[in-house]
């Protein structure tokens, strides 16, 4: 006999039963409950916002069940860890739930704000992802306490994946590097030769026709170094930067007496294998290599760089770097909502994501935008129009937006559900 939620995929209930299966009001159990309503939420365009609403208010012992269990759907997982349907008691559940994948992760921690870095750091299984805890590193809310620690990690890690690769090397296979390299795009010198030709003149024409648009704006911010908007240059001190390699070899003389030192296993397991491992660049020093790029540079990286290169050139203070992150044939609809709801961003960011077609199909960007405070006044009210009832709603109770934007959403939302009732 086939399951509700498969009757549903197929469309084989009716309206009335639908109307109940968004509600949560079918004898189903709770497990499958909730995968019905993630459904319907991300793909039923009539009755997708009424189970969002119910999913919101679900059961908490259920949702924390579905959080914990690895069997739990893939689709169901995505939903509870997006940014915007994340429930913060669920949190600690899913970040220890293989099934979570390492790429869902790392998206949550681009937009994190501080209450998640904490869950995150506390987070057993977060502390073996070194993909996600690269990503953890440049986010602005880290402390510079939290920072030396999650760079001790990833130095232990290093060392560690060094001399097992020396001491085992039929054990490697290579399993760690593939799983790290699932979670983040290639980069450098690993793009390049993936590359096909054409790709490659392509992109170098794109920059070339940025350059050349912008050339006057360019020219005018001289060297301008990289300075982060709201965030890393305030919590971590001017002279933070450039960040240190996460692999470099203390010197000797400093940790000769340590046993667990990269010197004491260089000298034990020999020094060759070792120093490639930790010499050559890492995600870690992404931070390093944008901040020794003049102007003309970050745009090129900001255009042909990785996700999380965007992510931090995105927050640059130099408005035609940040938004070249805009113009990048790479940059995914993901992406965008995570920028349309930063509050580290500049201005002119947040008033060119409407200017382009693609950005405004996406339903999340315009919420995101509305509800983000950093938002000019004119821009969120233009955009009010497009947001469902229950997105008025919650945006007239929202303290962070302006008190202008809370009443025009109550008074849109109340005509709303006038128009609804007389239908």
């Amino acid at each position: 006999m086939a399951r509700t939620i498969d009757q549903i995929r197929a469309s084989k209930l009716p309206s009335h039963m639908m109307q109940f299966a968004a509600r949560g009001a079918l004898q189903v159990p709770p497990a499958e409950n909730i995968e019905i309503l993630v459904y319907l939420a991300r793909h039923n365009k009539i009755f997708g916002e009424l189970a969002r609403m119910t999913l919101a208010g679900w059961d908490e012992k259920a949702s924390l069940a579905s959080a914990s269990d690895p069997q739990t759907p893939a689709e169901v997982l995505e939903y509870f860890i997006s940014p915007e349907n994340l429930r913060p008691k669920l949190l600690p559940a899913l970040l220890e739930n293989p099934s979570v994948s390492e790429g869902e992760l790392a998206k949550l921690v681009l937009g994190a704000l501080r209450e998640t870095v904490e869950v995150m750091l506390k987070s057993k299984r977060v502390r073996t992802l070194t993909g996600v805890l690269a990503v953890l590193r440049a986010n602005p809310y880290l402390k510079k306490e939290e920072a030396a620690e999650v760079d001790q990690v990833l130095s232990a890690s290093a060392v560690t994946s060094a001399v097992g690769g020396t001491d085992e090397p039929a054990d490697t296979g290579q399993p760690a590097p593939k799983v790290d390299q699932s979670a983040e795009e290639p980069t450098g010198s690993q793009a390049d030769s993936a590359a096909e030709p054409a790709a490659a003149a392509e992109h170098d024409e794109e920059v070339s026709a940025y350059l050349k648009e912008h050339a006057h704006e360019i020219a005018a911010e001289g060297e301008k170094p990289f300075q982060s908007i709201g965030g890393v240059v305030e919590l971590l001190g001017p002279d933070y930067f450039p960040v240190t390699q996460r692999a470099e070899v203390p010197p000797p003389e400093a940790k000769a007496g340590d046993p667990h030192s990269p010197a004491h296993h260089a000298a034990k397991h020999g020094p060759a294998g070792i120093t490639k491992t930790m010499t050559e660049p890492e995600r870690k020093n992404t931070l390093q290599k944008i901040n020794a790029l003049d102007v003309k540079g970050r745009i090129q990286l900001a255009l042909k760089g990785n996700k999380e290169e965007r992510s931090i050139l995105i927050r640059d203070g130099t408005k035609v770097v940040a938004l070249a992150v805009l113009d990048a044939p790479k940059l995914s609809d993901g992406e965008v909502e995570q920028i349309a709801s930063q509050k580290n961003v500049l201005e002119a960011v947040l008033r060119q994501i409407p200017l382009k077609r693609r950005f405004m199909k996406n339903y999340i960007v315009v919420r995101n935008l509305v509800a983000n405070p950093r938002t000019p006044l004119d821009l969120g009210l233009g955009l009010m129009k497009n947001l469902l009832a229950q997105d008025l709603k919650n945006l007239s109770n929202n303290k962070e937006v302006s008190e202008t934007i809370r009443k025009l959403a109550l008074k849109m939302y109340k005509q709303k559900m006038e128009t609804a009732n007389k239908k």
